[in-house]
């Protein structure tokens, strides 16, 4: 009868105090993207203390460590990322931020505490890992536009021994805490990013007919984008266009010179992603010239798609399964427009990203809200879930 391995959430239990201080740690002094020195430093400090020579990098925040195997299985990178937002906390916790205007509201405090586990008890649970485990620590990913993970990338990450799979996760408050969910295929949204300048003629309020109003073309331009959702991809094809900043004006009676939209576009097909790029320039400017007005647009590329390897993503699903039972490893329904870098690892090598459930009943939370708080329970879960999925991807490759 085949033996079948320890679990790996009792170590993950034990490995809690730990777990817990790190997170605290992280929490405390939370830092934007590439400006991770002090994040770096505890990072450091945590694989030096487990026995992993850490790697760092001249002039970049990244850490990287490696696990030997205990056998010359498939090599298994796993990754968090460890920026903060700048966002004022607004939580009742102990050990909430120190630094004003400064938070971990996506939960990286809790992604770098969990990896921090998985190496605690893949290096001193009593059970290592069959293959090499890469551990990376990867800045800037809330930067949006060229990330941490391409630098992490260019700078070997994925090298030296060559990865076979990646897995990564993230907190996810609309999943049940103790679960994790998993998707086949595309799984996050690529995001673009839209910087528009309205350039009309300043003049007295009284008098709008002496030029172009900057502040009513881009108000055309805002309701005149949503057409780009509504009658040009197909209705099946998913597609955002939201403004989240408009900037113009100084007072109630001047009309102003100049008004500035910025905002973001999500999509997941290639094409379609071609397809408002082209559309979005084309409608922007006819919209600002019928009223008379110029524009200057910036419209850049951020984040590919997100797209989650169906063999490695099902060996992965497995082994999760078997950790924590069908009940606790949901396979989600339906792919969400947020947009995440670790596509950068997967348009690159094999692999799966993975959605901790930290939701708890009654208690609404969000990422990015002042006052998001993950329970610490979450940690257990995280670093099995990590543990589990080298586990499985070394033991059964697919």
């Amino acid at each position: 009868m085949a033996i079948v391995p320890e679990a790996w959430t009792p170590a993950a239990r034990r490995a809690l105090p730990a777990m817990r201080a790190w997170r605290e740690a992280f929490h405390q002094e939370p830092e934007l993207s590439l400006e991770e020195k002090r994040t770096r430093d505890k990072v450091v400090a945590a694989l030096t203390e487990l026995g992993i020579p850490p790697q760092t990098f001249a002039g970049f925040t990244g850490v990287v460590g490696l696990i030997p195997g205990s056998a010359d299985g498939p090599v298994v990178a796993l990754r968090a990322d460890m920026d903060g937002l700048p966002v004022t906390e607004a939580t009742h916790l102990s050990f909430r931020s120190r630094f004003p205007g400064r938070m971990h509201a996506c939960g990286h405090d809790v992604h770098m505490a969990c990896l921090l586990g998985a190496a605690a008890i893949m290096t001193r649970g009593g059970r290592r890992p069959v293959g090499p485990v890469k551990l990376l620590f990867q800045p800037a990913e809330e930067e949006g536009r060229r990330g941490g993970a391409l630098p992490l990338i260019e700078r070997g990450c994925l090298d030296d021994p060559k990865v076979d799979y990646v897995v990564g996760q993230h907190v996810e408050p609309n999943l049940p805490l103790g679960s994790v969910g998993w998707k086949t295929g595309p799984f996050m949204a690529a995001a673009d990013f839209f910087r528009i300048t309205v350039f009309g003629r300043g003049g007295h309020a009284a008098s709008p007919h002496q030029g172009p109003d900057a502040i009513v073309i881009a108000s055309e331009i805002v309701n005149g984008l949503q057409a780009l959702v509504s009658r040009v991809r197909d209705p099946l094809d998913p597609v955002v266009v939201s403004v989240g900043s408009i900037h113009g004006g100084t007072r109630n009676n001047i009309l102003p010179s100049e008004v500035v939209l910025e905002g973001t576009v999500r999509t997941f097909r290639p094409a379609t992603r071609d397809l408002i790029d082209r559309v979005f320039h084309r409608r922007v400017r006819a919209l600002a010239a019928s009223l008379g007005a110029r524009t200057r647009i910036e419209y850049l590329r951020g984040y590919p798609t997100l797209v989650n390897t169906p063999a490695a993503t099902r060996a992965v699903a497995e082994a999760l399964r078997v950790e924590f039972g069908r009940k606790h490893t949901i396979e989600v329904e339906h792919p969400v427009m947020g947009a995440e870098d670790f596509s950068r690892y997967l348009e690159r090598v094999p692999g799966t990203f993975l959605h901790l459930g930290v939701g708890v009943p009654n208690h609404p939370s969000s990422l990015h809200s002042a006052t998001f708080a993950p329970d610490e329970r979450a940690l257990i879960i995280g670093a099995a879930t990590l543990a589990a999925a080298a586990d499985g991807l070394q033991r059964n490759p697919p």
